[in-house]
């Protein structure tokens, strides 16, 4: 049974949801304190989390940015302002989803399910280690390390490499890879891949490997190996 830790202040919506979650056989679990979200996170070591940005005390992004210095557990954010800088922040501190209140249940179980099949049947596999342009990655612990150092990516962000280094020096359609991130185009805007692919670059640019990750505009995104950038 996975754990899922709902960070909701809403006590209506908490127990709705939580009611819907329990019922897909989901065990769920809420916060009692809001200034001591990364106690209970800590406590429960949940296998997915979903928060609401406006909370008391600190907002969703405060909590996000604390939960991604320990973990890289999957994050789906919630929230009830119209403000689309809010997905983009949500992706950029390392969100998996985000979910523009009010919502559908059954969307929100869709990505539920989609997230964590995508992210604990693919780790559960055993994956052997790949080298690309004079890095080795390790999807396993999802680190990729050259001379320059070592990074450790976020699920979406190794999904994302390994969708790309497994077709390098091919395009990889826009299309084929929100199809494999997020199971439904329907329920994602275009941009949320974009930001996705952005920040992958951005950390993939700390062992100077960003701009091996090359956009086709139209079309979608490319890794290249290294000589055949030249």
């Amino acid at each position: 049974m996975f754990k899922l830790l709902l960070i909701e202040d809403d006590k209506t919506l908490f127990h709705e949801i939580r009611e819907r979650l329990t019922s897909w056989s989901y065990e769920v679990y809420g916060i009692d304190d809001f200034s001591k979200v990364m106690e209970e996170f800590t406590a429960v070591k949940p296998d997915l989390v979903i928060i609401d940005i406006q909370l008391p005390k600190f907002d969703g992004f405060h909590w996000c940015r604390m939960i991604r210095t320990h973990s890289n557990v999957p994050i789906i954010f919630l929230s009830s302002r119209d403000h689309p800088t809010d997905m983009v922040m949500s992706m950029q501190l390392g969100a998996d989803d985000f979910m523009q209140k009010p919502f559908h249940f059954d969307v929100l179980i869709a990505k539920i399910q989609a997230i964590l099949r995508r992210v604990y049947n693919y780790s559960a596999e055993q994956i052997e280690l790949k080298t690309w342009c004079g890095a080795t990655i390790d999807f396993d612990k999802n680190l990729v390390t050259n001379d320059t150092g070592s990074i450790e990516l976020t699920k979406n962000e190794i999904f994302i490499l390994k969708l790309l280094i497994e077709r390098k020096n091919n395009i990889v359609s826009r299309e084929a890879l929100i199809n494999s991130l997020w199971n439904d185009k329907h329920f994602v805007s275009d941009n949320t891949l974009t930001v996705n692919v952005n920040r992958l670059r951005k950390r993939l640019d700390e062992l100077n490997l960003g701009h091996f990750i090359e956009t086709k505009v139209g079309q979608g995104y490319i890794a290249i190996e290294e000589d055949s950038h030249d």
